[in-house]
């Protein structure tokens, strides 16, 4: 069909919506007619959003659901609106994630990797990359992710492993990579160095040991404090403040290092806070990252006293070979029996724990390769504070974003895996001389070369997404058409390890900013607050959401629940809400095609025979798609949910659909062709504006509807008309709205349903009301369920009549046509005896002195607030009565 073919409506649509029948229907038919590939509008302004690459380590969650929505919601839009818009997918290799994973599915069948040897081992991992790419290229279709697919990458793919070889060989080049041996972190699990973010604090109960150590000269003791005893077996020094006068005569001396027997200086260093503690610190160069630069300063020895899995080494002396927590058990039992260890305090500190695998981490000297930072901070610093850096919204995560950078510290990026980016550095066999390459070192005769055995850290070509994904280094047509990036979508606990990575090596390798805004989302938590997680047991599915309530309700409950930055709570009400929107969408939708048999594209017309009703829905849907606009331009996608909910629920189902029945109904031809216009022509931009939100049910119902084109998805986006805003008429609504509730708000009041007629006098408050009265005297019998209605600015008001006030004029309606006095009196007068009894239980409850002096106060709070609310009741009641009375 081409885009400007017309359609005729098909009034064919089931009772019900069935998400399971449209949802993979129509998710075949958008791939099959490969509606979301960018680059089929050349004179099109480009829009780019890259996604935020799932690890391959296993399924996705709800938190992926609300993050891909969020961009689906944007790209969705654009399109609508014209932009040649891509959304690029694709998938990281996440490795130390994905290793972890699968040597633990190794383990189970008792087989390591070492059992396998590398290469081997790789193909496993491959094996699996490629079963949980698929299943994660599933689930963006069961969320019905408008992805450019043509386009997909991965992190270790060809073209992004060219990449990552030039910046890291550009970098080592200006001096900017480097290899060193510092104190890093260091994953006795997964046997892995890890950078200072993969590193999670967590509060944890202890112990501060306080220890003895021996002047060589036997004079006395130095108290020193650890929480971690099974390091001073690496003690080179006691460290004390150079002005204090209590150890001035001691620096220089030589302590003994109990169990071990080793002399020790006593040195004198400004780091040591001479009022805290004791005054005296114990050097552990190799195993404390502080300690490590005392040591680089006074040329101290760097003792490492366990191995690569936590375990002691042989400079642990008798206790070579012991786990170092069972070192710590049977040293701190020695150190006990020989009078060193002289007191022990609970201790309540922050203990590092590995993003992935779990393990304390053990502060470690080793030999790795990293990132000088201050040079590639400062340039993005600049950016930020001339005013050419990215947006963050909301603001206030600039501010954390530039706090880190400000303060940054050199990158770890080697790590002792098999899994990933292999480091490009060969060393010379013979002289030991590196070579860094952005091609393989191949042996000569004169000198064979080995490659370093350690991977990138994953983050290090996750840094380069943005622009590795579109072809860069090479200059491509992708990447010069499409970056830098319109908007990054991501949750607030990857700035550090992501954001600020991908800006600061897109200002040194592109000269530009990778985005221009970010946009900062919450986490999903539970409906009680709490994080998600396997070990909780209150992770959702978003497969089981979508099962249950369809893609469409998940999408629009996640993304309306949501305010920029901030958490949200899973509640599946939200979800059952959601979908009962869609359904409110689905009945009106039906309803308005049974009435519009045989109606075309073509023959929809908004320009004559309008009612003040159709005028009105007209100018509520022109403010609500210029609304909608703005505040989807503005990431505001909670507020853009409520304005939705509003004029769908409120305006368009509740209030014209039932006015446009009048028309349709009637047997003026004219009226009738005129309400068929607009409802279909506000249902169709309606569905255009819920698209983005709700892409299935909004294509179903868009379908059956008279329209132009092929799809939804490349349908235009509505704008704002001048020309449909009526004012004369949303206050002609207005009046009548304001009436037609009051008037059933009455009848709730006194129990009257809408099938009793009632009579309805109305008083104006000008002629100008009076007039609208008058040309709407159909609609008001109508929804007022009147027998009587007589209007007029001469009406006063009768003896015994319920009444209201509204904008524009009075109400009254008799009390004779509506109840039977009597009988609502001795009804009134019961209830009036009912929470009299009430109050008078409570009463007694609260003057029972027991009661009151065992009850928590919360319990008592609450007897007084139930005894409050019957009180005012009765008091309304007693009103009413009096009332009635006259």
């Amino acid at each position: 069909m081409s885009e400007n073919q017309t359609t005729t409506t098909s009034t064919e649509m089931p009772t019900t919506y069935d998400p399971k029948a449209a949802e993979q229907k129509w998710y075949d038919y958008w791939q099959q007619g490969k509606f979301f590939e960018a680059g089929k509008r050349p004179d099109a302004k480009p829009y780019t959003i890259v996604i935020p690459p799932p690890n391959v380590t296993g399924m996705l969650h709800i938190g992926h659901a609300l993050d891909f929505t969020l961009q689906d919601i944007l790209i969705r839009t654009k399109r609508m609106q014209g932009y040649d818009a891509l959304w690029l997918p694709g998938t990281d290799h996440a490795g130390i994630a994905t290793q972890t994973r699968v040597e633990s599915k190794l383990r189970e069948q008792g087989i390591s990797r070492y059992d396998l040897g590398r290469e081997a081992f790789l193909e496993k991992v491959w094996e699996w990359k490629d079963q949980y790419a698929s299943t994660i290229r599933d689930q963006w279709g069961k969320m019905g992710l408008s992805l450019d697919y043509s386009r997909e990458r991965f992190t270790l793919d060809e073209g992004l492993s060219k990449a990552v070889r030039e910046v890291f060989v550009r970098l080592y080049e200006k001096g900017l990579i480097y290899r060193g041996k510092k104190i890093i972190n260091w994953d006795p699990a997964a046997r892995t160095a890890l950078s200072d973010i993969e590193v999670e604090y967590k509060e944890v109960n202890g112990n501060l040991y306080h220890l003895q150590y021996p002047l060589k000269d036997g004079s006395g003791f130095i108290t020193v404090a650890t929480t971690r005893p099974e390091t001073m077996l690496g003690d080179t020094a006691v460290a004390v403040h150079p002005e204090d006068d209590g150890y001035k005569h001691l620096i220089g001396q030589m302590l003994i290092l109990p169990i071990v027997g080793r002399e020790i200086p006593i040195i004198a260093d400004e780091y040591v806070e001479k009022d805290f503690g004791s005054g005296a610190v114990k050097i552990t160069p190799a195993h404390d990252p502080n300690d490590f630069e005392v040591g680089q300063r006074h040329n101290l020895p760097q003792i490492i006293v366990m191995d690569e899995t936590g375990t002691m080494n042989d400079q642990a002396g008798p206790y070579e070979g012991l786990d170092r927590t069972d070192c710590r058990k049977k040293l701190v039992k020695d150190l006990q029996e020989q009078g060193i260890c002289i007191r022990i305090e609970e201790h309540v500190h922050q203990v590092g724990h590995s993003e992935r695998s779990g393990a304390v981490v053990e502060p470690y000297l080793s030999t790795q390769w990293f990132v000088a930072m201050k040079p590639l901070a400062e340039a993005a610093i600049a950016a930020q504070k001339s005013g050419k850096g990215t947006n963050f919204i909301p603001e206030r995560f600039e501010k954390i974003y530039m706090n880190w950078i400000e303060n940054v510290r050199d990158w770890c990026i080697s790590r002792q895996l098999w899994w990933g980016h292999r480091i490009p550095a060969w060393y010379n066999d013979a002289t030991g001389e590196i070579t860094v390459s952005r091609d393989d070192v191949q042996n000569t005769e004169g000198a064979t070369f080995t490659q370093d055995n350690d991977v990138l850290d994953t983050w290090f070509s996750s840094a380069l997404w943005p622009f590795s994904t579109l072809g860069w280094p090479e200059e491509t047509e992708e990447f010069k058409r499409y970056y830098p990036t319109d908007v990054l979508v991501t949750g607030y606990d990857i700035i550090y390890f992501w954001v600020a990575r991908m800006i600061f090596t897109a200002l040194e390798f592109t000269d530009e900013i990778p985005f221009k805004d970010v946009l900062i989302h919450g986490l999903v938590r539970d409906e009680n607050g709490q994080k998600m997680s396997k070990s909780l047991g209150n992770g959702v599915d978003p497969l089981d959401v979508i099962e249950m309530y369809g893609a469409d309700a998940m999408r629009y409950m996640l993304s309306t629940s949501s305010t920029p930055g901030q958490d949200l709570r899973y509640r599946k009400e939200r979800v059952e809400q959601a979908r009962n929107f869609a359904n409110k969408i689905w009945n009106a939708s039906r309803f308005a095609l049974m009435n519009l048999e045989g109606f075309t594209a073509a023959d929809i017309d908004i320009t004559v025979n309008l009612g003040t009703s159709d005028r009105w829905i007209l100018h509520r849907l022109n403010e609500t798609v210029r609304d909608v606009t703005r505040l989807i331009d503005s990431y505001e996608f909670g507020e853009t949910g409520r304005l939705l909910n509003n004029f769908i629920w409120d305006d368009l189902c509740d209030w014209y659909i039932e006015f446009a029945k009048l028309s349709l109904y009637s047997t003026d031809e004219a009226a009738k062709k005129a309400t068929q216009s607009v409802l279909a022509y506000v249902l169709d931009r309606t569905q255009r504006l819920i698209h983005p939100f709700m892409p299935f049910i909004s294509e179903e119902i868009w379908q059956h509807l008279p329209h132009v084109g092929e799809t939804i998805t490349l349908a235009e986006w509505p704008v704002y008309d001048a020309a449909l805003e009526a004012p004369e008429a949303v206050k002609e609504m207005e009046l009548l709205m304001g009436l037609i509730r009051s008037v059933r708000n009455i009848r709730a009041e006194v129990n009257v349903p809408m099938s009793k007629k009632v009579e309805l006098l109305i008083k104006p408050s000008s002629d100008a009301e009076a007039a609208i009265l008058a040309r709407n005297e159909e609609f008001i019998k109508r929804f007022c369920g009147t027998s009587l209605l007589e209007t007029g600015t001469h009406i006063s008001a009768p003896d015994k009549a319920m009444s209201a006030v509204i904008t524009g004029a009075e109400l009254y309606l008799p009390l004779a046509g509506l109840i039977d006095i009597e009988q609502e009196i001795a009804r009134l007068e019961k209830e009036r005896q009912n929470l009299t009894a009430e109050v008078e239980r409570v009463e007694k409850k609260l003057g029972n002195e027991g009661f009151v002096a065992k009850a928590p106060a919360k319990v008592i709070e609450e007897e007084k607030a139930k005894m409050a609310d019957y009180a005012e009741k009765r008091e309304k009641v007693a009103a009413r009565i009096a009332e009635l009375r006259g």
